[in-house]
């Protein structure tokens, strides 16, 4: 494999994994007192849903690039209006303090998106016969 496609191949995987981790670490503010350890670890439970949702998208884009891609982009592109208002409603977050947290929070999800689908298209490229 070219070191060009191996780092495309790699890319989308490492990007993946960060940004899950990061998405994640915001599921720690159910940790507050006032709270039993059981309401506490229900919440966090309940906080991990979209890590667990990426994590199995990031599994089904190792296997099949095109299809994971496909996902990742559809994802971070349809959670932003929801995300977006989320914000802007609850916090009164400025228009585009709500912006800069959708590319914060979504934009990593669309780049491994299209690194996948680059991949994916790559190495197709390169397995075609001359």
């Amino acid at each position: 494999m070219k070191p060009s496609i191996k780092f495309i191949h790699w890319a989308p995987r490492i990007i993946g994994v960060l940004s899950i981790i990061f998405i994640s670490m915001f599921a720690a503010d159910s940790f507050e007192s006032g709270h039993t350890i059981w309401q506490q670890l229900t919440s966090f439970t309940l906080h991990l849903i979209p890590s667990f949702v990426l994590t199995t998208l990031l599994f089904i884009a190792w296997k099949w690039e095109y299809l994971g891609g496909l996902l990742f982009m559809l994802v971070g592109i349809a959670s932003s209006p929801f995300i977006f208002m989320l914000n802007h409603n609850r916090n009164h977050f400025s228009i585009g303090q709500c912006i800069g947290i959708i590319a914060m929070i979504n934009l990593p999800f669309v780049i491994v998106g299209i690194l996948f689908l680059i991949s994916h298209y790559m190495k197709k490229k390169e397995t075609e016969p001359s």
